[in-house]
């Protein structure tokens, strides 16, 4: 099943979900090369900026309230982003922190858990820009990254590291479901519209 809309299916977004490492592949002046990174999902921020609700809810207003978070949410839908962005840390001057900031940012990844049988194989496929976040639109994302991985900020010296290094945001243009758990070669696709 392939679609192009402005959400991406459930089933898509269960399966990042489900997982915490992306192989991330990506192409420099010596060619091809993958590495693994932890990654968070997190809705892309309205505008690019660092305001925007919680994946999945609705913004707050400025006291904490949703108090016209109805109408916010309405107008925020119109200019947000379709799909999610995918969060991960890793220094600028690695070999892939280099090719990111160098290219165009474009990488393709996957994303499944290790030791599955072939008849439940199930998995994510995908494809994207990359983007060095910083200043406010780092801070507001950390929290995100934080929330998913809450050992990072319980561990001083594991904070301290993170802090110094940089976070990424992988917006996918195009995600592909393998879910063989439905049917060999069961696939559901999104295309950003």
């Amino acid at each position: 099943m392939s679609e192009t809309e402005s959400r991406v299916p459930r089933e898509i977004l269960a399966a990042l979900d489900a997982h915490t490492t992306m192989t991330l592949a990506y192409v420099d002046e010596d060619g091809p090369q993958a590495c693994a990174v932890l990654y968070a999902v997190a809705e892309p921020l309205a505008g690019g900026g660092p305001s925007g609700g919680a994946f999945g809810g609705p913004p707050s207003g400025p006291s904490g309230d949703t108090a016209g978070a109805s109408d916010a949410a309405d107008a925020a839908e119109s200019v947000r982003p379709a799909g999610p962005a995918l969060l991960f840390v890793t220094s600028a001057t690695t070999r892939h922190g280099r090719a990111l900031l160098a290219g165009d940012g474009r990488a393709a990844f996957t994303a499944q858990r290790e030791g599955q049988v072939w008849t439940a194989l199930t998995g994510v496929q995908g494809r994207g820009a990359c983007r060095r976040l910083e200043g406010a639109e780092r801070e507001a994302r950390w929290r995100a990254y934080a929330t998913r991985y809450p050992y990072v900020e319980r561990n001083d010296r594991l904070r301290q590291a993170m802090e110094r290094t940089d976070l990424w945001e992988l917006r996918p243009d195009w995600l592909r479901l393998i879910d063989n758990g439905q049917g060999f070669g069961h696939k559901t696709e999104w295309v950003r519209a």
